[in-house]
């Protein structure tokens, strides 16, 4: 089948005009008129781009307008080349970069030419602003210059700050983690400067007395949708691939901070429930972050409160299996990508979004930790958590201790990953988690990963083993293991995966998140890179692609379920996408389920083979205003389901932005009908770059309620916050309110 659609993709190319040429000579096909230009040769580009940080003379003022004698005399990085839309073309309007440094901090002076800059592109000031949405600059600093990890560091014309710590070259990218850094920017008849300020204590780095560092820029214009960066990457790598970054040397005699946080909070939270109040409460904890080596910090937490994160998203559930929802917590989400074990796994593309197909498999889940399987907050006594690097070791130690709350009795909650860089870009691992809870019983995991990259391929893969009491598990057969091996190969003309997990009928991960158990799962997505010159106007790429998942039972081999999609997905210039298809699914069921249980409807047991025709349309986001669309019509399981999305967004201006999704399910089935209805609004305004306002919004028909979750959040001091918080849940059918919490919280950083 393979065969047959690689055939059939390379026919249709050669009748639109695809030039029949080798990958990398395919990787400029979207060049609108023939350019003659030397190849890139990215590997040793990388070499010559060198920049020497010059001393600061004196005092820098943050302004944004460069006019310090230092910044003249320091030397001048430039000659940004593109890698998308015309890789390996000078960029259309060059950045000019300068560094200076003192004892304190890392100073980077940016001049971004532009001949329109009224047409200059900003969606968001917020803090972790979306960096694709809106013109700006964005650097990696690889501090250990090991060619794996780094910090990043975003702004754009308006001033907006986002972050991130990345391991493992692009594998693990961490934008919840939060430094002490600052910028100021401005915009004139020419372009937009920026002046941003970094300081040593912030970052963690050798204590040799001369430092040379990686360092990478990246420009964003995002009218043209344009990326280009200072030392040259080919168009499917971005700034994460920092082994191919250049280097910033010359500093001399700094020293990383103590790297010591002190951050305590008050909360009071007044809760009503079904119309009668209760008592507030007044609560109190603290955060202390360690900088135990200059690669290890050690973080503590007393009495943890997470009042302050944003409610989850509702989804409808079509499926028997649970639903995946994303971990927002900041204490979990900072270094998480140190406990992230195994890879591959397809997750879809686009607007395919078959629910049933999904294998997910993680190891180590967060959301277990301090929050009930409904989601509600469980509270935290305390817990810590020791992470980062050593030489060429990756280590992550977490230890939490959850209170008892009702029938949930009290319960320890422990990690342990080691991580150990091999060859050029590879490394080895293993993970042991440990849930014990106050009372005989336990669950535990002990598992070993490896993770090898070479050029465009990646092939990685786990085996784990859990241990429970054997009460936990009466009635199940089979082996507790469960692994994964996988692949991927991505190129400039192709992008394929797949991978291949067992998962035991006696797995217990009660760390971890597994939809099934007692299957192997295979899942794959194939598919091309497409670009052609005679439509290089309008479309910047097409992807045809096949994407499969089969589970098939271990105890008799026979299939428990099937998904195939065969998706023609088209990226424009613009940075708006089309997706149109066709999904086909088998479930084989041996027992009925709910699928709605607000009418007691049912899926029979048996064989069910059905599928979907579908489109998906999404506007650029750049744009004031914006709109998604998606339908799809078809067999589901015995009867018939019509599914609609839309959802428009407005930018009024880099303070207001605003969304609406509505999704509606129409099903038939032989066992009754029913329309689910799910509506989710979000309101955004920012007042400046430290003091924000978020609504979300959400009305689902499948409980009949209306959820409000409102957050004023005032940055009043680095790293330091005021958060107002109002949650309420309300029955549609009688009006009445069931829940509503007012929380006031405060927290204030002291850093060393």
């Amino acid at each position: 089948m393979v065969a047959r659609l690689t055939t059939a993709v390379a026919a249709v190319a050669v009748l639109l005009g695809a030039e029949a040429q080798p990958v990398a000579a395919q990787a400029q096909a979207d060049t609108p008129a023939p350019v003659t230009r030397a190849p890139i040769d990215y590997a040793t580009a990388r070499l010559e781009r060198r920049l020497e940080a010059a001393r600061a003379s004196g005092a820098i003022s943050l302004d944004g307008a460069l006019d310090e004698p230092s910044w003249s005399r320091a030397p001048l990085a430039n000659r940004f080349i593109q890698n998308d839309p015309r890789e390996g073309t000078p960029a259309t309007f060059d950045t000019d970069v300068r560094v200076l440094y003192d004892d304190n901090a890392l100073y980077f002076g940016v001049y971004a030419r532009d001949d329109e800059p009224s047409r200059i592109t900003v969606n968001d000031i917020k803090k972790d602003f979306n960096t694709g949405n809106s013109d700006g600059f964005r650097i990696i600093l690889d501090t250990f210059h090991d060619e794996r990890n780094g910090y990043q560091f975003a702004t754009n014309p308006a001033g907006a700050k986002w972050d991130s710590q990345m391991s493992n070259e692009e594998r693990e990218n961490n934008s919840d983690w939060d430094g002490i850094w600052d910028v100021a920017t401005r915009i004139t008849e020419t372009g937009w400067y920026a002046e941003i300020r970094i300081p040593f204590r912030t970052l963690k780095f050798t204590p040799a007395d001369l430092q040379t560092w990686g360092v990478n820029f990246e420009r964003k214009i995002r009218r043209l949708n344009e990326d280009s960066y200072w030392s040259p990457l080919p168009r499917i790598y971005d700034l994460n691939r920092v082994s191919l970054a250049g280097t910033v040397e010359g500093l001399r005699g700094v020293r990383p901070g103590r790297n010591i946080r002190i951050k305590p909070y008050a909360a009071t939270t007044s809760n009503t429930v079904r119309g009668l109040s209760t008592q507030g409460d007044v609560d109190a904890g603290i955060d202390v972050k360690y900088g135990v080596t200059t690669g290890l910090v050690w973080d503590f937490t007393v009495n943890t409160d997470f009042s302050q994160a944003e409610a989850d998203e509702q989804q409808v559930n079509l499926t028997r299996f649970s639903l995946f929802f994303p971990e927002k917590r900041d204490f979990f989400l900072e270094n998480s990508g140190i406990f992230q074990f195994g890879q591959g796994g397809n997750q879809g593309q686009g607007g395919g979004q078959n629910q049933n197909a999904s294998g997910d498999m993680r190891i180590f889940f967060s959301r277990r930790i301090g929050l009930s399987a409904a989601g509600e907050a469980i509270p935290i006594l305390a817990g810590t958590r020791l992470t980062g690097r050593q030489g060429r070791y990756s280590v992550g130690v977490l230890n939490i201790q959850q209170r008892e709350q009702g029938a949930v009795p009290g319960t320890n909650f422990a990690a342990l990953r080691l991580r150990r860089d091999i060859l050029a870009n590879s490394d080895i691992g293993a993970i042991v988690l440990n849930k014990e809870q106050f009372g005989p019983h336990y669950n535990r995991l002990a598992g070993v990963d490896a993770n090898f990259r070479f050029g465009f391929l990646n092939v990685d893969g786990f085996v784990t083993k859990t241990f429970s009491p054997d009460a936990a598990l009466s009635g199940r057969r089979g082996n507790d293991v469960g692994a994964r091996t996988s692949y991927s190969f991505s190129s400039p003309g192709w992008q394929l995966q797949s991978s291949f997990s067992a998962i035991g009928e006696r797995f217990n991960d009660e760390m971890g998140f597994v939809r099934r158990q007692g299957v192997n799962y295979l899942d794959g997505n194939y598919g091309p890179r497409l670009r052609f010159a005679r439509f290089a106007k309008w479309m910047r790429q097409t992807r045809p692609h096949w994407e499969v998942d089969v589970f098939t039972r271990q105890s008799d081999g026979t299939l428990d379920s099937r998904y195939q999609g065969f998706h023609w997905n088209v990226n424009f210039q613009d940075g708006s996408n089309l997706e149109v298809g066709k999904n086909t699914s088998v479930e084989d069921l041996r027992a009925p389920f709910t699928i709605n249980n607000s009418r007691g409807i049912r899926v029979n047991a048996g064989r069910h083979e059905f599928g979907e025709w579908f489109y998906f349309y999404n506007m650029s986001n750049a744009r004031r205003v914006s709109v998604y669309t998606r339908a799809s019509t078809g067999v589901f399981y015995d009867g018939y389901r019509r599914s609609y999305a839309a959802g428009p967004s407005l930018r009024l201006n880099e303070n207001l932005n605003a969304s609406v999704s509505v999704q509606i399910n129409d099903v038939d089935l032989s066992s009754g009908s029913f329309v689910t209805k799910l509506l989710t609004t979000r309101v955004n305004y920012n007042f400046n770059t430290k003091m924000f306002f978020n609504a979300l919004v959400q009305y689902n028909s499948d409980n009949a309620q209306w959820t409000s979750n409102l957050r004023f959040n005032i940055i009043h001091r680095p790293l330091s916050d005021f958060f107002l918080v109002y949650n309420e849940r309300r029955d549609e059918r009688t009006g009445q309110m069931l829940t509503r919490a007012l929380i006031a919280k405060m927290t204030y950083l002291v850093a060393f």
